[in-house]
């Protein structure tokens, strides 16, 4: 009698967290930054009919990278979600932390119980009375929560792109100087013979969070909008060069157990 092939739950959890890092890593780059007046979204996606980049709730958007037909499931039962929370209680209370609590709870089921875990990762912000209300959680395929402080960048070249925002993001970037930098790094390096990549401004979805709207603080740019604002010059910290950073710049937070802290 033959004995039942055995893997080791250690080996499963490893090979179910490699399966959906090679799916993330497959997908264009998303970033979220902070500026003086809310938080920008951007990423390189010239579909006009697929949106890695939604609303959510009145003062609450979702970004994602990773398998389409999955996120896009996770943002309809968010929108569901609030709506009913908002309906039944008041539209104060929903907010992004019960948010990110819901879609950690549905990611870490998913990864621990189904045949194979969700190819996602998401960003849940909210948009606060003051920059320092603002809230980021940023949810990996395990249900993991990371809460983030000025920035963060999802995909395939996170840690590069990461890299790049952290020696040039600094807290009070307008809009403008936001989407021009955040163009910049989705682009990536100069290649070897010194030609840097531009994106067409076609090429980029573009949303913000903008706390100065009166309710739903969503919108949607591009356009002449789109080209006026990437039209603006960044700007430089005074006495800086192009690879000053930021001693003060974002921080992490993270719970592996799901709950943001």
């Amino acid at each position: 009698m033959s004995m039942p092939f055995y893997v080791s739950p250690e080996q499963l959890m490893k090979d179910r967290a490699d399966y959906a890092r090679k799916g993330i890593a497959r997908g264009r780059s998303v970033v979220v930054a902070a500026y003086e007046g809310g938080i920008a979204f951007a990423t390189e996606n010239p579909s006009r009919a697929l949106h890695k980049i939604s609303e959510i709730y009145d003062r609450i958007a979702f970004a994602a990278v990773g398998k389409y037909n999955e996120f896009e499931n996770l943002r309809v039962a968010g929108v569901r979600y609030a709506d009913l929370r908002g309906y039944s209680y008041d539209r104060s209370d929903v907010d992004a932390r019960g948010l990110a609590n819901a879609y950690a709870q549905t990611l870490g089921t998913v990864f621990t119980t189904e045949s194979k875990p969700l190819e996602v990762e998401i960003v849940v912000a909210q948009v606060g009375a003051t920059s320092e209300h603002d809230q980021i959680y940023r949810l990996s395929y395990d249900g993991s929560v990371a809460d983030e402080h000025g920035f963060v960048v999802m995909g395939g070249q996170a840690e590069q792109l990461g890299t790049a925002m952290t020696e040039r993001w600094r807290p009070g970037l307008t809009l403008a100087e936001v989407l021009v930098l955040v163009r910049e790094v989705l682009a990536g390096p100069a290649a070897p013979d010194g030609e840097a990549r531009e994106i067409p401004a076609a090429h980029l979805e573009v949303a913000v969070l903008d706390r100065s709207r009166p309710r739903r603080a969503f919108r949607r740019l591009s356009g002449d909008v789109l080209d006026d604002l990437l039209a603006v010059e960044p700007s430089r910290p005074a006495g800086a060069g192009p690879e000053s950073s930021d001693p003060a710049g974002p921080t992490t937070t993270t719970d592996t157990s799901g709950d943001p802290a």
